[in-house]
Parts: C-alpha cells; structure tokens; sequence
C-alpha cells in the first residue's frame, strides 16, 4: 500500500509551539531574501527551494528546536553557527552545514550571512 505524500502541515502536526514559532520565523527571514523562496516536502524532510534548487533542507522539528542543513560547495569552517559540517561521502561538491534553531535569537547576522548565501548560490 502506497503512504500519501507528505505535506508541510503533516511536518508540523503535533509540534511544540516553540517549535511551530521558530520555524514560522526561520521561512519569514528565509522569504524576506526573495519572493520565490518555497518550501516543499519530501519523505523525510522539508526542502527550501529559490526558482532554480534546493538551497537548504529542515531536516527535523523537534520538541523545542529546528535543525536546517545547509549543502553548499565548499566548507565554511570559520564560523560560530554551525554545529557540524561535513562532505557528502561520494559527492566532491557537497558540504553539508548543519544549524540547529533554539531560540529566535539564535537566528542572527551570521545565519542570515549564510542563508543569503545560499539563496544567491542557488541563483546559479
């Protein structure tokens, strides 16, 4: 028997309300950088999308927090926001830059540097 598709409503039912209220902030920062910012479920993750790719993935809604996975080109090791960052085994293109969302706070001037980034890569 085939499981329905997920929907972003699916991803969030059941979630704390701190969870629902940081990621509601995170996609209205993620939108503020342009009007073509979408999200759309998969499987097992939510992917964010600009109008040419996928520019980064909320991998999981725990119970008070977000994680996002950012996959860009290249490793950005001089940074406070990320918890882990690591190369996608078989991939020499893929750096995955793992963020994970406490509290509003915790989305400051250094995130949002990296969200523009990959909003901009993902102009390419």
């Amino acid at each position: 028997m085939d499981e329905a598709p997920k929907t972003i409503d699916d991803f969030l039912a059941g979630k704390s309300e701190h969870t629902l209220m940081l990621f509601h902030h995170f996609v209205s920062e993620f939108k503020k950088l342009g009007n073509d910012v979408e999200l759309g479920p998969t499987k097992t993750m939510i992917g964010i999308s600009n109008s040419n790719k996928r520019i980064a993935w909320i991998t999981q809604l725990g119970k008070n927090f977000i994680h996002v996975v950012f996959p860009f080109k290249q490793l950005y090791p001089d940074n406070t926001c990320f918890i882990k960052m690591a190369q996608v085994p078989g991939d020499v293109n893929q750096f995955n830059h793992h963020f994970r969302m406490n509290f509003i706070e915790d989305l400051n001037d250094e995130v949002l540097s990296y969200m523009q980034l990959a909003y901009h890569l993902g102009e390419d």
